[in-house]
């Protein structure tokens, strides 16, 4: 018996550090329980994701730049057009190539390439994806504005029209502009007289 009483008053410490071990694995036991319970992000509309920042790596190229590319062109010509090429390896000196990834939350990730071969120092030919106009590459970065039909900036004779008729004056002939004051011709000096230097 008194042996026994020696290994509870001499356990206290390896008590403690085995319910501690015990709680420590329950807790961890228990948060992977957790997992399938949760209700899934889409659930709940998408308000609980966590923010991603737009990603845009590489060189824009449009159809328009793409349409400019004439074979013959020099690689300082091409680099005007283009920009400088995201690659250009040392062991394929003839071939430049432009790439474009744009990853934003919620869409399809946009991934786009135009690759321009070399021969001697002139354009010799280009190989290029499907690309994007570039009204179509801006709308596609502009997610809050519906894509459409772009406003006519130009107004017609009818909205003129209404325009001066809801703006005139009472009396029918435009308001009078107040005149300008006369310019002055006197300026203060720019230095005071007698002032030393």
């Amino acid at each position: 018996m008194p042996r026994f009483s020696f290994c509870l008053a001499a356990s206290p410490r390896r008590v403690r550090h085995t319910l501690s071990a015990l709680v420590a694995v329950g807790m961890l036991s228990a948060c992977s329980g957790w997992g399938d319970r949760l209700p899934d992000a889409s659930t709940l509309g998408g308000l609980v994701t966590p923010y991603k920042i737009d990603i845009v790596q590489g060189n824009v190229v449009t159809r328009e730049q793409a349409q400019a590319l004439q074979v013959g062109m020099s690689r300082q010509q091409v680099r005007e057009l283009l920009g400088s090429p995201l690659l250009a390896s040392v062991f394929h000196a003839d071939r430049w190539d432009y790439v474009f990834t744009f990853r934003r939350q919620g869409q399809a990730t946009q991934q786009r390439k135009l690759t321009v071969y070399f021969k001697a120092e002139a354009l010799e030919r280009f190989e290029a994806d499907e690309l994007p106009s570039e009204e179509e590459f801006v709308s596609s970065l502009d997610v809050k504005r519906k894509s459409g039909k772009v406003p006519s900036l130009q107004a017609s004779d009818e909205q003129l029209r209404a325009f001066q008729e809801r703006n005139a004056s009472p009396g029918g002939a435009p308001p009078p502009v107040p005149a300008a004051p006369p310019a002055s011709t006197s300026y203060p000096p720019l230095e005071t007289p007698g002032a030393v230097r």
